[in-house]
């Protein structure tokens, strides 16, 4: 059988295709993801890979290693775990100029935006041997670029879009996002900046995020073919699912509203916010109008329930509460009987100090916590990162989430903690804190709402009533419809045929 076939043994040695964007946020995740599910459906063993992510929504693979989010759930997209193979550079932004690099899942260094250049030809080699690890265990390995290849500022010591593609020898498919407008411009220009060798790894190019009739743009894909030489592989209109994935951007952060509920949940977005995507399940609950709080707003006055979210600097997002008096606000809406959850950061920030004897995470010294709960933390270098079992401490419901943090929480608040955690087959350690009155409420635990006995619980002590969703099975059903939204809209098959044999 040929190519052409849908069978999974139709592919004698493993392909590759790498999907890259003509700019940032254009849907590359997702499309990839869509890509994945569509050719596992076809009987393909696939393999998600990103070379390198930048992002602060991490997830947890296989050997308690991390991994960017948008690379475990296109893993899910296939059918298969998670491992840290499918995102061998992971960068997680720490201050405006400075990110964390994690290196096959585990903290190498942090850098300045500046000093990256340099180290990046030395990561080639962790990227090239990730690479061929999957392909070794996949009929096709779909790839997933960062930014733009657009970013020729950055082409020296590339990983991420044509370095890789030309040391890997894989062909691009480019997504342009027509929602943003200008996508004609974005396709041409992206030709016009390329040098020719990197432009002619592109083999064609696919138009995403449309809305009304498809056929009106008829002229403006012939006007991007005449203008790249490249073909177009489809159109794909706007997929109103989408939303409900986990994103891997915080520019993604506005999609992440949801106004349906009498009883208003408030996220505030900080400057550093991290695995806001704990936040999802919550947004699907009928009952829950979820908001993510933006820079410069106030704390609504209705609020019912305060999150503080994840983030990758607790100290540094201190101060920017504090700069949008959120501190003030969070305060007054507890002194009105509201409720707050922390986690994570969020927790260590509900504390009364947070210590960094050693700058882990920037200048050393002391912050003033929010003083919510009785409890003191202190950042030393050794990240915890794992997959746990844990149980609700009230209600005794187990469930599984996830840590990824550094600092040591201590005090009096974590002698009614908000869970416990078990190590091993016999020990439980507990977890977080909750207030005496009950209404304020910390914990390390990430995805802790995924699990829906957990959320169940959780919404029935906030006298919520919760619905009967499977969360996982949603996010499943997704992925189908979004497999399917692809297959109808865009010329799989022509993807297929433009793949090409590993090297």
């Amino acid at each position: 059988m040929s190519i052409d076939g849908v069978k999974r043994h139709a592919i004698q040695m493993t392909q590759s295709l790498m999907v890259q964007g003509a700019g940032s946020n254009v849907g590359k995740s997702v499309i990839v993801a869509a890509l994945c599910r569509a050719l596992t459906h076809r009987g393909f063993r696939v393999r998600p890979f990103k070379p390198q992510n930048m992002s602060n929504n991490a997830a947890v693979a296989a050997g308690g290693l991390e991994i960017a989010r948008a690379q475990h759930l296109q893993a899910m997209a296939c059918r298969v775990s998670a491992d840290v193979n499918m995102n061998p550079v992971l960068l997680k932004p720490e201050t405006e100029t400075g990110s964390q690099v994690i290196v096959h899942g585990c903290r190498l260094t942090t850098v300045k935006a500046r000093d990256y250049a340099a180290l990046k030809p030395k990561l080639l080699e962790s990227v090239m041997s990730s690479f061929h690890h999957l392909a070794s265990e996949a009929d096709i390995v779909v790839v997933e670029g960062a930014g733009s290849p657009a970013e020729i500022n950055l082409r020296k010591g590339d990983i991420a879009n044509m370095g890789f593609a030309r040391e890997a020898g894989v062909p691009v498919l480019l997504i342009g996002d027509i929602d943003r407008g200008g996508v004609i411009a974005q396709l041409i220009g992206t030709k016009s900046v390329l040098s020719v060798n990197d432009a002619a790894m592109i083999q064609g190019f696919v138009v995403n995020r449309f809305r009304g009739d498809v056929r009106l743009f008829d002229d403006g894909l012939k006007a991007i073919e005449d203008g790249t030489g490249w073909p177009s592989l489809g159109v794909l209109p706007w997929f109103e699912k989408a939303r409900l994935l986990p994103a891997e951007d915080a520019q993604d952060l506005e999609q992440k509203s949801s106004q349906q509920g009498a009883v208003k949940v408030v996220c505030l977005a900080l400057s550093r916010i991290s695995n806001f995507d704990d936040l999802d399940p919550l947004r699907l609950e009928p009952e829950l109008s979820v908001e993510i709080l933006p820079s410069g707003r106030a704390l609504p006055g209705d609020t019912d329930i305060v999150i503080l979210p994840g983030t990758k600097s607790t100290r540094g997002d201190l101060a920017f509460m504090r700069q949008n008096g959120w501190d003030i606000d969070v305060r007054a809406h507890v002194r009105r009987g509201g409720r707050v959850l922390g986690i994570c950061g969020g927790y260590q920030m509900l504390g009364q100090i947070v210590r960094d004897p050693l700058g882990i995470e920037g200048r050393r010294g002391d912050s003033e916590g929010l003083g919510l709960l009785p409890v003191e933390t202190t950042m030393y270098p050794k990240k915890n990162v794992q997959e746990v079992r844990a149980k609700d401490a009230l209600s005794e419901t187990h469930f599984s989430a996830y840590e990824i943090h550094i600092g040591k929480t201590d005090g009096q608040g974590t002698e009614t903690p908000f869970a416990w955690i078990k190590d091993d087959s016999v020990t439980w350690r507990a977890d977080g804190g909750i207030s005496d009155c009950g209404k304020i409420e910390g914990t390390y635990l990430h995805g802790l709402f995924a699990h829906d006995g957990f959320r169940r619980q959780w919404l029935r002590r906030a006298a919520i009533r919760p619905s009967s969703i499977n969360y996982r099975k949603e996010i499943d059903v997704t992925l189908d419809e979004m497999a399917d939204h692809l297959e109808r809209h865009v010329d799989v098959q022509r993807v297929i045929k433009m793949m090409r044999t590993i090297k």
